[in-house]
């Protein structure tokens, strides 16, 4: 069972506050400011350069913005310890060297390790978390398979099963059908619809402006400076989107 967010259901998982980044001379956020929810599945969508990914990796810490703030489960960034709460499946995960010898539950069970000193032996909890975890994501009885014979969503599946192994309150996952087939994508998005409804808060960078009319709750549209962020139904008739995504029928498009 996931844990309640810090302050009640509420309260916001994730605070952005006027946050700018540039590299060079080159500006690649802009006073960019708006909250994640307890319960959301948020997707973070906009051209190529419009900053997405950038912004995904100021959420996690992994760059920092040259002005602004974030809040984390209620902490300032700079003081938050417990990133065990936070699932990251960052873009490109699933190419790996081919002949590297790995089974899916050793992929997965690096989730668990990660909390542990040296020299991070697992318990029997953390065996029963692995095969949870393999469980949520439909993969179950793939424990024991190498990972480059499995598929690429599977394989994917494997990735979002190490990150949600420790239960996190959020998942972030950059692109996370890059490498996944097509007949595969409608069945993985289904999944993490599914995660999303057992309490995890999904945050999606995605190109798949499709998967915005059937899945996601909230929108947050990116070109530099954040251009609109709300619900589903006020994406579909905002104005601000319709000049930045070529072809309004994807803008609304009812959901099946």
């Amino acid at each position: 069972m996931n844990r309640e967010a810090h302050d009640g259901l509420d309260a916001p998982v994730v605070e952005v506050r006027g946050c700018s980044l540039s590299y060079g001379s080159h500006r690649v956020l802009e006073d960019v400011t708006f909250s994640i929810m307890h319960g959301d599945f948020l997707a973070i969508i906009g051209p190529n350069g419009s900053g997405k990914t950038t912004l995904l990796r100021i959420i996690l810490g992994l760059e920092r913005p040259g002005e602004g703030q974030i809040r984390i489960l209620g902490r300032d960034l700079d003081h938050f310890k417990e990133w065990w709460r936070i699932g990251y499946v960052p873009q490109k995960a699933i190419h790996i060297d081919p002949i590297f010898p790995i089974s899916a539950e050793e992929v997965v069970g690096l989730g668990r390790a990660c909390k542990k000193r040296p020299p991070r032996w697992l318990s029997s909890d953390d065996i029963d978390a692995i095969h949870q975890a393999l469980s949520r994501v439909g993969m179950e009885g793939m424990n024991k398979r190498r990972l480059s014979d499995l598929s690429g969503g599977q394989q994917q599946r494997i990735f979002i099963a190490r990150a949600i192994v420790n239960n996190p309150d959020i998942l972030f996952l950059d692109e996370p059908t890059t490498g996944v087939d097509v007949k595969a994508q409608d069945t993985f998005y289904e999944m993490l619809k599914e995660l999303n409804s057992q309490g995890i808060t999904i945050v999606m960078v995605t190109h798949d402006i499709g998967v915005v009319n059937r899945y996601v709750t909230k929108v947050a549209c990116l070109n530099r400076r954040l251009v609109f962020h709300g619900t589903h139904d006020e994406f579909c008739s905002s104005s601000k989107v319709r000049a930045l995504i070529p072809g309004d029928n994807h803008l609304i498009l009812h959901r099946h």
